[in-house]
């Protein structure tokens, strides 16, 4: 299994460098791999102790954040490095200020490439957030007795492990993990149901991120005076689905504020030929403040502004569950009380449920059902407000898992 282990490696790279031929986000992640060993011999010695941290992407890094802020804070003088796999989430974090002291690309998990990588600091720490596993990765980190951690780990009984031929998988994270910290007592049941006995629950680390939101400043320029008062419906992470609900419920609600936060800002365009009328969130600096509340549509094609603009919504529609390429987070709305729309294609993401169960979400199976319950709910105020009570109550009443991994790992 360990020689087919390496074949798939090989053909994954071969087959990202084909599609990089077509595909900008796979070019970027190929070429920046090409860095990734100068980037961490500039940024290290090979004396220096590192926290690592491992995201496969945005929504990774942000579960795994709170976890390395309250590390560095338990070893100050320990230098910090990043890596992710995807390029959406290297792009919004190399850019930016960060808590690291190196972000880069993880390498293709070939055993000489890893441990040339590996060999250019002293790592003392190691963790990847939720299920990015590594397997070259992992047993080099156990051959320098390296501690090794899962975060926010979610199993799912669709997983290889789960399957005949995924043992060989499971024997890695048994002999190479340190401990697994699970989001749910589903998660943590399955493990323990294949041999992952090193575990326990401690919710996820999301809610510790988003229950911070609230005591930042939220202020958004121009928002106000585009709201003018009235209710808002925020967009946000929006695809196709979500925009021709932003559609429907303008056409039939002339009164509601819609705030469209589109996924991918190259549907900026696009935004603009289904709504004409629309404001762009980049113009309105030149915008009179007469013409921002009169119009009823405002796109924002500006990147950093979402979270702060759920602060901001009536209700929130989140992109990516009509469909198969993942809900996107919908606790950044919840932790302001606002209540969450979004489709039901969400099965990687148990806190949907959770949020249903609460009764401060719904999801749906089409666009029109969706825009239908908006267009009623507004119109109810009753239960507009039971909805936002229970979103801001359910976010609270998450534990603090971050407390409880930092614990264990200090115990460790």
């Amino acid at each position: 299994m360990t020689f087919l282990y390496s074949i798939f490696v090989h053909l994954l790279m071969f087959g990202m460098q084909v599609l990089s031929l077509f595909h900008d986000k796979t070019k970027k992640g190929v070429e920046g791999r090409k860095q990734s060993l100068n980037i961490v011999k500039s940024a290290f010695s090979k004396s220096d102790k590192v926290l690592w941290m491992h995201a496969a992407s945005l929504g990774e890094y942000e579960q795994g954040l709170p976890v390395l802020e309250k590390l560095k804070e338990n070893f100050p003088d320990h230098k910090i490095l990043i890596t992710f796999f995807s390029p959406s989430g290297y792009e919004n974090v190399a850019k930016k200020k960060h808590i690291a002291d190196a972000v880069c690309y993880l390498p293709f998990d070939k055993k000489n490439t890893i441990k040339e990588f590996v060999s250019q600091f002293n790592c003392e720490l190691f963790f990847t957030v939720k299920y990015d596993y590594w397997y070259n990765l992992l047993a080099e980190l156990k051959n320098q007795n390296v501690k090794t951690f899962v975060i926010s780990a979610l199993f799912y009984e669709s997983q290889s492990f789960f399957t005949s031929y995924g043992r060989w998988f499971v024997e890695q994270l048994k002999k190479n993990m340190t401990w697994f910290f699970h989001q749910t007592h589903h998660s943590y049941v399955l493990a323990k149901s294949i041999g992952l006995l090193n575990s326990s629950v401690t919710g996820d680390t999301r809610f510790d991120r988003v229950k911070q939101l609230k005591l930042r400043n939220n202020h958004v320029d121009f928002i106000e005076e585009f709201i003018g008062g009235k209710k808002v419906i925020v967009f946000g992470s929006s695809w196709q689905a979500e925009e021709k609900i932003a559609k429907i419920i303008s056409e039939n609600n002339e009164d509601l504020k819609i705030v469209i936060a589109p996924h991918d800002l190259k549907r900026v365009e696009h935004l603009k030929e289904i709504f004409p009328e629309a404001l762009l969130y980049s113009e309105l600096k030149n915008a009179q403040t007469l013409k921002l509340s009169d119009s009823q549509t405002l796109i924002i094609d500006s990147i950093g502004l979402l979270s702060k603009l759920y602060s901001y919504g009536g209700i929130a529609v989140v992109g990516g569950g009509f469909h198969d390429a993942g809900l996107h987070n919908i606790l950044e709305a919840a932790t302001f009380g606002v209540p969450v729309i979004f489709g039901n294609h969400y099965k990687k993401n148990p806190e949907a449920d959770d949020l249903i169960v609460a009764k401060g979400g719904a999801s749906f199976e089409d666009e029109n059902s969706a825009a239908r319950f908006v267009l009623n709910l507004v119109k109810d105020e009753n239960l507009l407000k039971e909805m936002s009570e229970n979103a801001a109550g359910f976010v609270e009443k998450q534990p603090n898992s971050t407390e409880l991994i930092i614990s264990k790992i200090l115990s460790l």
